[in-house]
């Protein structure tokens, strides 16, 4: 009979060939006539048979091939542990390592700085996959941003502007401004191999700044700026967004110095009972929902035919935001972001 292997079999037709073996040689068969019979060699036979004398019919189950899990590692189990611990700690440089993020050849000199061990960069690729540690791509958190303060604002501050805010049934704003420009191109443009694509920007300097505010409940104030944000465009934003509010207005904004000027602060301090305004933490663009808004602008804007002027750009900018007012829905979404989501 033809041998056959027994690797290509299904671990169901593996044991029943195994089964077989054995009530063959408990029939009093030898290992040829048993090999001739259920097509295997003599030494497969063999070990059937001390499979089974060792383990009983345990032993003619289809386990995982291999070796036995864990064996052949260079780290111990604790070592393992360790090692990814000090991954979600901190990065690189925090450890004395000459390097910026968590690469493989990072996560190895590291290893070999813990451990003494060292592995080549695709061992540690196999040990990261292992752990089920990705490649991504990584947040950005200003290194002068005081984590306290962020801790600070999150479980004091907001919550005290808010609790005031419905005391007073007022509404809270989140406001940021935005910059633009005609030769900002995003995104990728389908072409043939080897044939880069090409495009055509205005390098005129054509530039539009945006003001805006929103809510989570969808509600959104815009006014574009012909030129970068002053203390008179800041107030006259506001009065915009006192008149349109049709409420108290608690607006929340980052601490770009106009905003916290001596005009500003004069002009808020008689109109109290209108608006108060707040400021973020620090170097903490990632706690401001306007940002949302901000990324969605840069995102279709550029997508757009180029616009080759500052007027055209404005027309542009002017497009989207009006048919941003009309999606609440849209707004809703930026509070969404989980870093946001404290405000939704």
């Amino acid at each position: 009979m033809k041998h056959v292997d027994m690797r290509s079999l299904a671990p169901a037709a593996q044991e029943e060939r195994r089964r077989q073996v054995i009530g063959l040689r408990e029939r009093g068969l030898t290992y040829a006539e048993i090999a001739d019979q259920v097509g295997l060699t003599k030494n497969g036979v063999f070990d059937i048979c001390k499979r089974f004398r060792a383990r009983g019919m345990a032993g003619l189950q289809t386990g995982p091939r291999g070796p036995a899990v864990g064996t052949g590692r260079f780290l111990t189990a604790e070592q393992e542990a360790d090692i990814r611990k000090l991954i979600r700690r901190g990065t690189p440089d925090a450890y004395d390592l000459p390097f910026a993020l968590w690469s493989r050849a990072a996560v190895a000199a590291l290893i070999e700085q813990r451990c003494g061990v060292r592995l080549a960069v695709r061992t540690m690729g196999t040990y990261l996959a292992r752990w089920h540690f990705t490649a991504q791509k990584p947040l950005r958190r200003a290194y002068e941003q005081r984590p306290e303060q962020v801790r600070h604002w999150l479980e004091t501050e907001y919550p005290a502007i808010q609790a005031k805010a419905r005391r007073q049934n007022g509404t809270i704003f989140w406001g940021d401004e935005t910059g633009l420009r005609a030769d900002d191109v995003r995104g990728r443009s389908y072409a043939p191999r080897g044939k880069t694509p090409l495009v055509r920007p205005c390098h005129k300097r054509a530039n539009v700044g945006l003001i805006s505010a929103v809510t989570n409940k969808g509600e959104l104030r815009w006014m574009v700026l012909d030129r970068g944000i002053t203390a008179t465009l800041l107030i006259a934003f506001l009065e915009r967004l006192i008149r349109d509010a049709g409420c108290k207005v608690f607006l929340i904004l980052d601490r770009l110095p106009v905003h916290r000027g001596r005009a500003v602060q004069a002009w808020l301090a008689g109109r109290r009972s209108q608006i108060e305004v707040f400021h973020l933490p620090a170097y903490s663009p990632e706690l401001n929902p306007d940002e949302g808004l901000n990324a969605d602008l840069k995102q279709a804007i550029p997508r757009k035919a180029p616009a080759r002027s500052r007027e055209a750009l404005k027309r542009n900018v002017i497009r989207h935001m009006r048919r941003l007012s009309k999606l609440p829905a849209r707004i809703r979404s930026y509070f969404q972001h989980p870093t946001l989501r404290y405000a939704a």
